[in-house]
């Protein structure tokens, strides 16, 4: 028997080598070519399954090859296309480059970021990349904080650390259901649907949070929100946190932070900002006013795949104290033998959030910030706000458009044909089966909002592909395709 194992996952060095470099030009290729794409082929799920093919899992082995080449097929052919310089959907951002190329690297050393002694580099690379982000956004260096996969998680893993440090200290112990006052959380009505998840996942119920009302500029009211947490302690709650948002997911719109952290010093709250999306317009010099309080957080969540333009996953979360992650997080079972030096102590980021083994998310997240630099993203973040004010603009001065909405890099507008009345209650369906030929069109990819209960078209610019040509040319879209759908449903209402 030979003292060496082969084994049918192994690959020698020139077989990698051979199908890494043919993957690179492939993907070279992709990325070069990817405005010349559709947006979306809008393929059906049986169609997609039809191209897979029906198959049970395979007896024997394929060929490495073989398989990398016909998945490059399936991925570069039958996708939405996030890194098209016209999807403007949701909030996800075209990929930068070394993004791809750091996922690779990660995933070859394949460190388990859980413990340092897992993970030596990998570790010391994710603290730096923490702090990092904290300079980036402009509070303290003093934060601590994780990587984790994204919005949800990241508010997730505040949300838990807040309740730790501000319900009963029996709680780990006795569970929420023994707390003799019933915790209370407050956010305003635009607020992202995690915490509503997070109410339910973590034992408080949906009808701890206090949804409170936004004022003209859809920002939370002050005063209502002051009001409430008083109203609160007279009926024997136990108020716990206040969310504000630092660029909501519909329109952009940044709460007044440094209002929102006075009332959470006056009554001792945990005050959480939801930054997954706009925190890092914080760079820019001109929005310094508007991001004021940012500082006195005490937990921020932001999405580096968001507006850093990491790849998928990357999100963070940063606690002023970290000691209150530990305090959430940190078990010592007897079968972890993680050897602590009293001069030199290591970090592990299992006792930092929820996860014990962890990819390595940093590394992306790392190099992007040292390729484009503090400058680079404050053009690159300015130059998306730029293109929609432009597009809110060109929405404004267009005889068929209304602009609605603008804040940060996303703007909201609605298709109105010159006869029908703004008032009319045609426009919230015209509007959203509109959007719906423009989702399967593949020309161009937007997303919905609902603003002044007017249903909106609503574009989010982070996608350093875009340019003013495409902003251009999605009016031009948005009118071509607005009059197809409104001819089809004067038709069919004229049949009717």
């Amino acid at each position: 028997m030979s003292k060496t194992r082969t084994s049918s996952i192994e690959m020698d060095s020139e077989e990698f080598r051979k199908i890494g470099y043919q993957l690179i030009d492939d993907i070279s290729n992709f990325i070069g070519s990817i405005d010349k794409k559709p947006v979306t082929p809008n393929e059906s799920p049986s169609q997609l399954q039809t191209i897979l093919g029906n198959l049970s899992l395979p007896e024997k082995g394929t060929d490495a090859t073989e398989l990398i080449s016909k998945t490059t097929d399936l991925l570069f052919n039958h996708s939405l296309l996030n890194g098209h310089p016209k999807f403007f959907g949701y909030i996800t951002s075209s990929a930068a480059p070394i993004g791809a190329l750091a996922d690779l690297l990660a995933a070859s050393v394949n460190p388990n970021v859980g413990a340092h002694i897992l993970s030596p580099m990998a570790t010391e690379i994710e603290k730096q990349t923490v702090k990092w982000l904290c300079e980036f956004i402009g509070v303290s260096s003093n934060y601590g904080g994780i990587l984790v996969s994204g919005g949800n998680m990241a508010n997730f893993t505040a949300f838990l650390a807040a309740r730790t440090a501000k319900a009963p200290k029996s709680v780990k112990e006795d569970g929420i259901q023994n707390a003799q006052n019933k915790l209370t959380v407050y956010c305003s009505k635009s607020t992202h649907t995690w915490i509503e998840k997070a109410a339910i996942l973590f034992g408080l119920g949906t009808n701890a949070v206090r949804w409170i009302q936004t004022d003209a500029s859809n920002k939370m009211d002050i005063n209502v929100l002051e009001s409430t947490i008083k109203k609160d302690l007279e009926n024997n709650c136990m108020p716990l946190m206040v969310v504000g948002t630092a660029g909501d997911v519909s329109t952009g719109v940044v709460d007044n932070l440094s209002n929102i952290s006075t009332i959470c010093k006056t009554y001792d709250l945990w005050f959480h900002i939801d930054g997954a999306y706009g925190a890092p317009a914080a760079i820019i010099p001109e929005l310094k006013n508007m991001f004021e309080g940012i500082k006195e957080a005490d937990s921020i969540a932001l999405d580096p795949h968001k507006w850093l333009y990491s790849p998928l996953e990357a999100g963070c979360t940063l606690v002023k104290n970290p000691q209150h992650l530990i305090d959430t997080y940190s078990s010592h079972p007897e079968y972890y033998n993680f050897s602590k030096n009293e001069d030199d102590v290591a970090q592990n980021f299992y006792e930092y959030g929820l996860q014990n083994s962890r990819g390595f998310r940093a590394l992306k997240v790392w190099l992007a910030l040292q390729q484009v630099g503090r400058s680079g993203y404050e053009k690159l973040i300015s130059e998306d706000i730029a293109l929609s004010e432009m597009l809110f603009d060109l929405a404004d001065k267009h005889p068929e458009l209304e602009a609605v909405s603008q804040n940060l890099s996303i703007a909201t507008f609605r298709y109105i044909p010159m006869e029908i009345n703004k008032d009319s209650g045609y426009l919230n369906p015209l509007n959203e089966a509109l959007l719906n030929e423009l989702q399967a069109g593949g020309d161009v990819f937007l997303s919905n909002a609902i603003v002044n209960k007017h249903y909106c078209l609503r574009a989010c610019i982070v996608n350093f592909r875009t340019s003013e040509k495409d902003i251009k040319d999605i009016i031009d879209i948005v009118v071509r395709e607005g009059k197809k759908v409104h001819l089809k449903l004067s038709e069919t209402k004229m049949k009717v």
